[in-house]
């Protein structure tokens, strides 16, 4: 098997290299898979969590925002670690007796607005994606700060006053679907 270096790592992680993934996955992925199945998951679970911390990684390299002042090794297992520890509270199971394998660090604070952030995302799409296409469409062009009459020429609507009151109703009715999720209301507390 080839090895990287963390330098390596890091540079093929934010460059989506292939090869550094596969290595990634290989090595580190069997250490969080044992993690996550001794602490009430599944095969399912750990790869939706390394996964979701590779993500997590990504972001912060992309942003020049990671300090790594550990193994790789350990950083990524101490994001999974928090990752799981979040998905095991919104199911209500205790997280006080965990079962690790590994050393880990204490990097919530670092990451903490960043898993924040994702949630408020991955909420805001589960919503988006079922609006009716023209409110997805009219939301889209708005949020890319897209003229109203450029809007209003592209899908072929005569009057910019009813774009501006379809694209308020879309708004608002998308707000309210967020504001009507469960996850919403646990969200609220987190932030």
């Amino acid at each position: 098997m080839v090895h990287y270096t963390v330098e390596a790592i890091l540079e093929g992680l934010k460059t989506s290299d292939n090869n550094v993934l596969e290595f990634i996955y290989r090595k580190y992925f069997p250490i969080v898979r044992f993690f996550v199945v001794k602490n009430s998951g599944t095969d399912e679970d750990a790869k939706d969590v390394f996964q979701e911390a590779l993500i997590l990684i990504f972001k912060r390299l992309k942003e020049d925002s990671l300090d790594l002042t550990c193994a790789f090794k350990t950083y990524l297992y101490s994001v999974c670690r928090i990752l799981w520890m979040r998905h095991l509270e919104k199911r209500d199971i205790k997280t006080d007796g965990l079962t690790d394998n590994q050393v880990f660090i204490q990097i919530e604070d670092q990451i903490e607005e960043q898993l924040a952030e994702q949630e408020r995302f991955r909420l805001y799409q589960k919503h988006f994606v079922t609006l009716h296409k023209d409110c997805q469409e009219i939301l889209r062009l708005f949020l890319k700060k897209v003229p109203m009459k450029e809007i209003a020429q592209q899908l072929n609507v005569k009057s910019e006053k009813y774009l501006k009151k379809r694209k308020y109703e879309c708004k608002e009715m998308l707000t309210k679907r967020i504001q009507n999720d469960p996850d919403y209301k646990r969200l609220q507390n987190d932030w």
